[in-house]
Order: structure tokens, then C-alpha cells, then sequence
């Protein structure tokens, strides 16, 4: 049997040059690998330099008429604050709940990392983030909101990159002056004047905690938005400024005490801003930032809100009335001085005032007798009140006993049906009223048939108060208008309008005013009287108690009301001379002088 022969051991130079081959390969591979690395997470990095750039939309304020913000559109920055002109405790505040160890880190934060990791886990969710507060600059300004690693990782390069260009004072500068602090709001200044109406330089310390903690959640934060979760939040950044010493337990409860918010300046004014902010790119070409004075008064905002509510609350809630909508406008010019597309905008936004379109009633019956006093008719002009049929349609009185004949002011006065239907025919038919509701501004559907003359079209509560608008004036055609000025920066900016026309003779609308005054002073809308004032107005209900409307004027405003249910449901009987008459004088009684 041959002998087995152990295989020799390889000298020590052999295997020395074979472990530092593997290295060396090993090393190559890692370095390939760290630079496919590095060019996959850099690759589509953007350019450092864009940090001291501001890129933003043009910015639109609306005011009220006396000055009070209303709203903003576009990206509103103030001015920009330099860390020395700051009280110390807006950066502390800042640092306090969102980077305790700013001063020390190199942008990024092992320990901070550490510390959310373990809360998280604790949690068993997302409690604390990790990132610094130069990685939330990189973020913010250079970056898209998507959350994955590869942009987690450039966020942690340009983090380093921004800590070797900018100064820890330069990069606090920066993050005060560029973050999103909610409402459209850049910028410490600009959300202290936009939720406080002072400069930063000039907020108080509560102030100071609030702004600090919105850019964890700023459209969430936001005083504007939800004011008790803004409140909730300025107390947690109180608390974290006790516990890095920026201010004491006893200060801190201070602060607490002195926490008020501002109430908004109009509660439910968002109806109005939208619509007076509809049309601005077509108003306003181009990219300039814009201030705007609206036509609305804020003090008439409120009472118009706080009568709608209380009756839709009170005698509305047990007639199943669930929304309302009220217009007042100047009835020489069509400026509106207040809005209430409904009755909570927080719940709805959609304007019932400018965007529902409603079969008006009664409401529209002015109109009919406008063109019959066109045609010549006169108001102690006799007209027919019994029974009526055309083509088989018999339109019918509701509680109204005919009496032969009635003049028109009575039939107008009372709101008789079928003399209502007799008087279209006076003025020549449905033609000659569309033409005429045409030319008094409404756009609406309207039946070329008798049923006209019981307003069975379809109307805006806005046209339609406008349309009365035009009889109170003496005949001149108004178009509503929510602008007044409009200034880009020093540059005063026309503001496109169109201006009154005629449209009615003025004795026409003479005569028809005082039907109007007739009706409220012993007809269908007495419930509408105000003792020494003129009133002239008119009812409006449609079948089966789905709409309710009031019109009228006094003085030189025009006020436009409807009630009634969004889904058409059927009212308790609510007609227009009940509930919205009875809201048309606590409106006019409690309007400022």
C-alpha cells in the first residue's frame, strides 16, 4: 500500500501576497461601490447656491374697508431679520423644542437621532423626529417633501455642506427668514404681523414659543387654522424652555397667563373673500404683489352674522330651516358691504349667495310689473284677481279671497297669483320681462312662459338683489363689486368696474317703488317695518315651502335674503313674509348707522 504524502504548507510570502490581493480587491470594489453610491444619492442634488435666493408667488392681501386683514393668497414674507435685532428668546425658543444641541452639532445629530429612535420605539409610532434643525433648512430649501432614504441622505450632505459655508448665527438667520409658519406665512416676521399685527422684533415671549412651534405642523398649528391647537403647542415650547433655561418656571406661567389670541377681524367673511378674490389674474395681469381694499365693513359682517345664526339656531331649527344666505349692497354703486354665503363657512364653503341658483317666487313678481308699467300700465290700473287657466295651467291664489278686481299696487301689495299672471300679459308677455331682467343684470334660466310671473327661473340671491338695487336708485343698472383699490407696492392700480347704466326710466321705477313701499307698510311683508324708516321690499316663496325670500331697501342699502335647505327639503311653512322679513328688520335695526 503506497504511502500518503501531506500536502506542503504554502510559504508565508505566498500566503501574505494572497490576503493583501483579497484586500486590495476588496478595497476596489468598496471604492466602485462608495462612488456608484455617492453619484446615486447626488446625482440630482441641486445647486448649494439657491440658499440665499427666495423664489415665491405673488402675494395678495385683502382688506377690509377699514384696513383689517380679510385674507391672503399667494406667499407673504416680511422683512428680513437679522439675529441681532431679535429678542433673544425667539431663536432660544426655536432651539428649545426643535435642536437643543444646535450650537454643537456639525449639522448632523447622532445623539438627537438616538434619543427620537428610542422614543419612537417607546411609543410604539412616530413621536420625535431626528433631524437637526440645518437638516431641516436643507430640506426646506432645497429638496422635494417625499420621505425616503435617498432623500434623508442628501438632506444629511447639504446639512454638512451648510455647516462649512454659513455661520451657526447665518444658518439660524436663514431658517427665520425662509420658514413655512402656516397661512401662506415665510418668515418669523411675517407670521408674527399676519397672527399678531406686530413686527418680530416686537413679540412677546408667549409670541415667540407660538412661532416656534408651527414648523412641526404649520397648517395645523396655525392660530388661523385651529387657535386652541396653536395654544396647546405654545404651552409644550414654553415647557421646553424651561428645561434648557432660556426662561424660568416663573416666567414661563407669566407667559401662560398673557397667552390671547386675536379674534378674527370677520368671522364668517371667507364667503365674501373668495369671490372678491375669483377673478384677480384676470383683474390684475401679471406678478406683482398686490394690496386690495375690498367694499365689505366689517362691523356690518358681524351683525348680518350674528342675526342669520341666532335665527337659524332659534325659530329657523324648529321650522327645519338649516341655511341662509344674506347680501347687502350700496344701492347706487353695487358695492357689497356684507356677505353670507351660509351659515358656518368652516362647514361649507359654497356661496349660496353667488353660486346657488333658486326659483325666486313672488320675489321676481316686480319685475313683471316693471315691464307692465313700460307698456304703460299704471298702479291704480285695474286688473282681474279670480280664478285663471292658460293651456290647461291654472295658477292658484293660496289664502287670497278674490275680490273682482284689484289695482295693481294691491295686486303686487298682497302678491295675487293669477294677477300677477294678467299683468304679464299687460306687458306683453314673458319676452318683454327676460329682456328686461337681462338688462337689470340677471343671467339665470329663465321660462319664456306665463309661469314667469310667478318666478319659477332660476336666480342668484346676488343678481337678484342687485336687480333691486336698480329700483331703489332710480333705474340705473348696478353691478356688484367687492374691490375698491388695489395698490402693487407705492403704484396705485386701476380697478376694472363697470359702472351704473340705465336701465329703467326713473319715473317707471318711481311707480314701483311705491308698490314695494306698499307691500311692507300693509301687504305680504309687514313683518318687515321699521318704525320711521322707508321700507320697500318684496316677498318670495316657492312651492311647497322649499325656498323663502326677502328683498328690500332702505335708506341707500339693498338687503337680499333666502332661507331654506340645501337638499330642497320642504320648510315648516316659512314664507317670505315670516322668517326672512322678520331677519330683513332685526338685520336693518341693528345695522351701524
Amino acid at each position: 500500500m503506497a504511502a500518503t504524502v501531506a500536502p506542503r504548507p504554502l510559504p508565508a510570502r505566498r500566503r501574505r501576497g494572497g490576503l493583501f490581493g483579497w484586500l486590495i480587491q476588496l478595497f476596489v470594489f468598496a471604492l466602485v461601490g462608495g462612488a456608484a453610491a455617492l453619484l446615486y444619492f447626488t446625482w440630482d442634488l441641486p445647486s448649494p447656491d439657491i440658499a440665499t435666493t427666495t423664489t415665491r408667488r405673488p402675494a395678495v392681501t385683502l382688506l377690509a374697508q377699514d384696513g383689517k386683514p380679510l385674507a391672503h393668497q399667494g406667499d407673504l414674507y416680511g422683512e428680513a431679520v437679522r439675529l441681532k435685532d431679535l429678542p433673544t428668546y425667539v431663536p432660544a425658543a426655536l432651539m428649545a423644542v426643535e435642536d437643543r444641541r444646535f450650537r454643537s452639532h456639525p449639522g448632523i445629530d447622532p445623539f438627537g437621532l438616538i434619543r427620537a429612535l428610542y422614543a419612537n420605539l417607546t411609543a410604539g409610532e412616530v413621536v420625535q423626529g431626528g433631524s437637526t434643525l440645518t437638516q431641516q433648512l436643507a430640506k426646506n430649501l432645497f429638496l422635494t417633501p417625499e420621505r425616503n432614504i435617498r432623500r434623508k441622505v442628501q438632506e444629511a450632505l447639504l446639512a454638512l455642506w451648510l455647516e462649512r459655508r454659513f455661520s451657526k448665527d447665518q444658518l439660524l438667520e436663514i431658517y427665520l427668514n425662509r420658514v413655512y409658519l402656516g397661512a401662506g406665512a415665510y418668515g418669523v416676521d411675517a407670521a408674527a404681523r399676519l397672527f399678531f399685527g406686530v413686527p418680530a422684533r416686537r413679540v412677546a415671549v408667549w409670541q415667540a414659543a407660538l412661532l416656534a412651534g408651527l414648523p412641526k405642523a404649520p397648517s395645523r398649528f396655525n392660530p388661523r387654522a385651529s387657535p386652541d391647537l396653536a395654544v396647546a403647542r405654545a404651552a409644550e415650547v414654553l415647557d421646553a424652555m424651561v428645561e434648557t433655561g432660556a426662561i424660568t418656571p416663573a416666567e414661563r406661567d407669566v407667559e401662560l397667563g398673557r397667552m390671547r389670541l386675536p379674534p378674527p377681524s370677520v368671522g364668517q367673511a371667507g364667503w365674501f373673500a373668495d369671490w372678491a378674490l375669483a377673478d384677480l389674474p384676470r383683474l390684475f395681469p401679471g406678478n406683482a404683489d398686490l394690496t386690495l381694499r375690498a367694499t365689505l365693513e366689517p362691523r356690518l359682517q358681524t351683525v348680518v352674522e350674528a342675526k342669520l345664526e341666532a335665527l337659524l339656531a332659534g325659530p329657523g331649527l324648529r321650522a327645519g330651516v338649516t341655511q341662509g344666505a344674506v347680501v347687502i349692497l350700496d344701492a347706487a354703486s353695487g358695492a357689497v358691504r356684507a356677505m353670507a354665503g351660509g351659515r358656518d363657512y368652516r362647514d361649507s364653503q359654497f356661496n349660496r349667495a353667488v353660486h346657488a341658483r333658486r326659483q325666486p317666487g313672488s320675489a321676481f313678481k316686480p319685475l313683471v310689473f316693471l315691464a307692465a308699467i313700460e307698456k304703460g300700465a299704471t298702479l291704480d290700473e285695474m286688473v282681474a284677481d279670480g280664478p285663471l287657466t292658460l293651456g290647461g295651467w291654472s295658477p292658484g291664489n293660496g289664502h287670497w279671497k278674490p275680490r273682482g278686481e284689484i289695482t295693481l299696487e294691491d295686486a303686487l301689495a298682497y302678491s295675487v297669483n293669477t294677477a300677477a299672471v294678467r299683468v304679464l300679459q299687460r306687458a306683453g308677455g314673458p319676452r318683454p320681462v327676460i329682456a328686461l331682467a337681462r338688462r337689470l343684470g340677471m343671467t339665470g334660466d329663465l321660462p319664456n312662459n306665463a309661469s314667469i310671473a310667478l318666478g319659477t327661473g332660476e336666480v342668484t340671491l346676488l343678481e337678484l338683489t342687485a336687480a333691486y338695487g336698480a329700483i331703489a336708485n332710480g333705474g340705473q343698472r348696478i353691478m356688484p363689486y367687492a374691490i375698491e383699490r388695489a395698490d402693487a407696492g407705492p403704484q396705485r392700480l386701476d380697478v376694472p368696474r363697470t359702472l351704473p347704466l340705465r336701465a329703467a326710466a326713473q319715473d317707471d321705477v318711481a311707480d314701483l317703488r311705491q308698490m314695494l313701499e306698499a307691500v311692507v307698510t300693509r301687504g305680504t311683508g309687514r313683518a318687515a317695518a321699521l318704525p320711521g324708516r322707508l321700507v320697500a321690499g318684496k316677498t318670495g316663496t316657492t312651492q311647497d315651502f322649499r325656498d323663502a325670500w326677502f328683498i328690500a331697501f332702505t335708506g341707500g342699502s339693498v338687503i337680499g335674503i333666502w332661507l331654506g335647505n340645501d337638499d330642497g327639503r320642504p320648510m315648516e311653512e316659512v314664507s317670505g313674509g315670516s322668517l326672512p322679513a322678520r331677519l330683513f328688520r332685526a338685520i336693518a335695526e341693528a345695522a351701524p348707522p
